[in-house]
């Protein structure tokens, strides 16, 4: 994971625990003083929010807690690898993409990062400037020529 992979999951950890949690709380407090809980719709969706909302917490530690922050000053150039940000042409129709091959939890295709679990990044790690990865994808077979790496 990235440094900036790690700080935004811990902003969010922090604004689940510090933002939403007491949000819930108070959700809940407000459900309990409109009187007999056995049938208070409100009472009940805030306690299933709540539980939601723990357990987001929980697995978003547990995701911080395994992440390994790689040094991008150890990322080589000549190679694809995690946080290569690598320049791809379409040897069918010519098209130019770039992705950058990050984590799991920081896959944002908006952002042009993909996780190295996806079949397109797995087809291009390991390979190099000139290289063609072959991929497997739903839509059937791609080839992609690797056209610059860079981080």
């Amino acid at each position: 994971m990235s440094q900036e992979g790690y700080d935004k999951l811990r902003a969010e950890i922090k604004r689940l625990e510090e933002v939403e949690r007491p949000d819930v709380i108070r959700q809940i407090q407000e459900a309990r003083e409109k009187g007999d809980l056995s049938e208070n719709a409100e009472y009940d969706a805030a306690k299933e929010a709540q539980g939601k909302l723990e357990t987001k917490i929980a697995v978003l530690k547990a995701e911080l807690a395994d992440a390994k922050i790689l040094d991008l000053s150890k990322v080589q150039t000549d190679v694809v690898q995690i946080l290569s940000k690598v320049e791809m042409k379409n040897v069918k129709t010519g098209m130019v993409m770039t992705y950058t091959l990050v984590s799991e939890g920081e896959a944002n295709l908006k952002e042009g990062k993909i996780s190295v679990g996806t079949p397109i990044a797995q087809g291009l790690l390991g390979k190099r400037v000139g290289d063609v990865a072959t991929i497997n994808i739903p839509q059937g077979q791609i080839e992609l020529q690797i056209t610059n790496i860079s981080i």
